[in-house]
């Protein structure tokens, strides 16, 4: 197969779609690897590693579009990859397509089959190629939220974990799966109070018993949420439905329980955001403020730690990526139902019944 691996264009955007040893794997298996020139500079993966791994370069974006059966990306097309987007092309990338209706009506526009990485899911109903991203997500989220809390970019003028003789700030973390587990050992491991809350009681057993002595588990309830945020400093935003809206957890009327510059975090943001008054930011623009209160909502998080972000990336999508290479798409998702799942549109169809009912479109089950 021909696999294409172009540079990312999106705002702040420095990962990209595979690691030149990812490359080297695909190589070993017989396929023609094409990368765009300098798409892994950023991530710390210069040309000349892709070119030892076996792979072409190519100048141009749209040379890379033009030549690949499969593209591997890391974010969503936008909207000056919609021309280059050929009929039956395989993309295998982060969709989202639930939070943007432009998209996925370009995606269905252009014939493509779309292969969705945030869900292909394992009976076990995990999330294996989110996994990692929502790993870096969750743990950049308290390292961005402490930076937020400083006075000079508009927070309360607290440090995380305090010092001896002060409290620690508060932190709320709502959700308790990949993304809320990982900011909350971070958030404790910087010394700060945290709460973690999550409607799924076997889970918040778990944590109970595997978290640090400085973290709680809260039922979450509309009241006990609310009555936390009287004096919380930190919220951590981690609501995930796969392929689904995020539903709205604490809205526009709860900003005024808060202080003035407490901190929101919203890591939801791809799906929606679960803050009602949330938006999507950029790295370059991260936060604005509602109501005086502090809205952080980058769309690509693990953009801002590209090495780390791409490594562990590739090591999620790799096994993945050489089965659709060496049997085709049809072959491969036919053997393996979880990478099944990850197909959402296919050749102007939507076979993803939760983006459908979204947008309100006609829905084909896969089969």
């Amino acid at each position: 197969m021909i696999i294409g691996i172009p540079k990312e264009i999106k705002n702040n955007e420095n990962r990209v779609g595979m690691t030149p040893s990812g490359v080297a794997e695909l190589v070993h298996h017989g396929h023609k690897v094409y990368v765009q020139q300098t798409a892994g500079v950023n991530s710390g993966f210069p040309d000349e590693d892709y070119i030892a791994a076996g792979a072409q370069i190519l100048p141009t974006i749209e040379a890379v579009y033009a030549i690949a059966e499969m593209i591997i990306k890391v974010k969503e097309p936008i909207a000056p990859e919609y021309k280059l987007i050929r009929k039956g092309q395989l993309l295998f990338t982060y969709f989202h397509f639930a939070s943007d209706e432009t998209l996925t009506k370009a995606m269905i526009q252009s014939s493509a089959v779309c292969l969705a990485y945030e869900t292909v899911e394992k009976p076990d109903r995990s999330l294996p190629l989110l996994i990692p991203m929502s790993e870096v997500a969750g743990r950049m989220s308290i390292q961005e939220g402490a930076r937020f809390l400083e006075k000079p970019q508009g927070g309360k003028g607290k440090l995380l974990g305090g010092v001896p003789g002060v409290r620690p700030a508060k932190v709320l973390i709502l959700g308790g799966g990949v993304v809320g587990s990982n900011a909350a050992l971070m958030a404790a491991g910087m010394g700060a109070d945290v709460t973690i809350t999550d409607i799924n009681l076997p889970r918040l057993r778990y944590l109970s018993e595997v978290m640090p002595k400085n973290v709680k588990t809260l039922y979450s309830s509309a009241m006990n949420v609310r009555k936390e945020l009287a004096d919380v400093d930190l919220v951590v935003g981690s609501i995930l439905k796969p392929g689904d809206k995020a539903p709205h957890v604490i809205t526009h009327e709860m900003l005024k329980l808060m202080e003035k510059g407490t901190v929101l975090v919203d890591v939801a943001i791809d799906q929606g955001g679960c803050f009602e008054t949330s938006h999507p930011t950029t790295h370059s623009e991260p936060t604005y403020v509602v109501d005086d209160i502090v809205h952080y909502a980058v769309a690509n998080i693990p953009g801002a730690v590209p090495f780390t972000s791409t490594s562990a990336l590739t090591n999620a999508t790799l096994p993945y990526a050489l089965a659709l290479a060496d049997k085709g798409w049809e072959k491969a998702c036919k053997d393996d139902a979880a990478l099944a799942l990850g197909l959402n549109v296919v050749e102007g169809k939507v076979v993803y019944k939760a983006i459908a009912d979204v947008f309100d479109l006609p829905y084909t089950p896969l089969n």
